[in-house]
């Protein structure tokens, strides 16, 4: 990777684009040179504060992924961009107060943090606050108000079917707002964005780590318990038959069963309830594969097409330097040719020529 220097990571900021692609490349670039993290997140921030407003959600979403993936080599940008997110949600608050996908997008970024354990509540709480500081515009305001007198004449509209079809076709407004959260707008091009990881409507891809956790927990799940299904496969016939009751003769025996039963009623209860934690948890896997197998498809497409097109560049360039050869040997040897100052003597230097005697 390039050497790091402010000029260099301004250029990288200047074009970054909201594509997966150019987000992950520059999240390496930057946790590669962790150790200028101070330095980073400071030209992040003031970078963020003056860029045009339809590309602050890509820069929030660079945050994003820098902070969740350099985890694993240190907290230095988890706890560095803790002291510049607030200014940056409350810059962003108030820069893109009228656009709602921008706010809800990062809303979105907050919950995940909160469910991941990246930050603490309260500091999620703080950042929630400021992201929502700034004061909705006139045009939000009003949509309220109309929405309320429509409501007021509901009887005088009911029975009339031009006003129900109005009201029904308001409804499909509703699927554009969820597309718009999930894409993001460039220069009036609207590209899906998939950082988020990155990125699948259908949820966040688990990290590897948090995958192979699940996957040993139900290993140690109660359907893989031997050693309790083998105690319930051995409890004795007289604790399910009814019928066994009649053969007992005297108060001892009788306590005696009832402590055995009540022994295997909280025997089967306990290991009922570790069956449905199982259940709960086997679905849980099973979104995070779909959702992990999503990513890796949407992943190694990104390869293929990464190796195709620098495949390109490579017949390129060796045309190029085939060219260059061929070239090379078409060039005239100098040593080969003939001697054209006839034996006289050679011109005279610069020096020669104002040396003054």
């Amino acid at each position: 990777m390039s050497s790091f220097t402010e000029s260099a990571l301004v250029k990288k900021l200047t074009d970054l684009n909201p594509s997966q692609q150019s987000i992950q490349t520059l999240s390496l670039w930057l946790i590669h040179h962790r150790k200028h993290h101070v330095s980073i997140v400071k030209t992040w921030l003031k970078e963020l504060q003056k860029i045009s407003s339809h590309k602050k959600l890509t820069f929030m979403y660079l945050a994003n992924d820098v902070i969740q993936n350099s985890k694993k080599k240190g907290p230095e940008y988890g706890s560095e961009f803790s002291k510049a997110l607030e200014q940056a949600f409350r810059h962003v608050a108030e820069t893109c107060s009228k656009e709602g996908k921008t706010i809800s997008s990062l809303d979105r970024i907050l919950n995940i943090w909160l469910e991941r354990g990246v930050y603490g509540a309260e500091m999620i709480q703080t950042w929630q606050t400021a992201l929502h500081s700034a004061p909705k515009p006139p045009e939000v305001e009003a949509a309220p108000k109309k929405k309320r007198r429509t409501e007021e004449h509901p009887p005088k509209s009911s029975s009339k079917r031009p006003k129900s079809s109005s009201s029904s076709a308001e409804k499909p407004e509703k699927p554009k707002e969820h597309v718009k959260s999930e894409t993001v707008e460039v220069n009036g091009t609207v590209e899906t964005h998939v950082t988020l990881s990155p990125h699948t409507p259908v949820g966040d891809p688990p990290e590897p780590e948090e995958l192979i956790k699940a996957l040993i927990e139900i290993e140690n799940s109660a359907s893989s318990d031997a050693a309790v299904r083998e105690r319930i496969a051995n409890l004795p016939v007289e604790l399910t038959e009814v019928s066994t009751l009649s053969k007992i003769e005297d108060k001892e025996a009788a306590h005696k069963l009832s402590r055995e039963v009540n022994d295997a009623l909280n025997l089967l209860n306990e290991y009922n309830a570790r069956l449905c934690t199982e259940m709960e948890e086997r679905k849980k896997l099973q979104n995070m594969l779909k959702d992990f197998q999503q990513e890796q498809r949407e992943l190694m497409a990104q390869a293929e097409s990464r190796l195709e097109e620098y495949t390109k560049k490579v017949t390129k360039m060796r045309e190029v330097q085939r060219e260059i050869r061929n070239h090379l040997k078409n060039l005239p040897d100098l040593t080969a040719l003939p001697d054209v100052t006839g034996g006289l003597a050679p011109l005279p230097s610069a020096g020669d020529l104002f040396n003054i005697h």
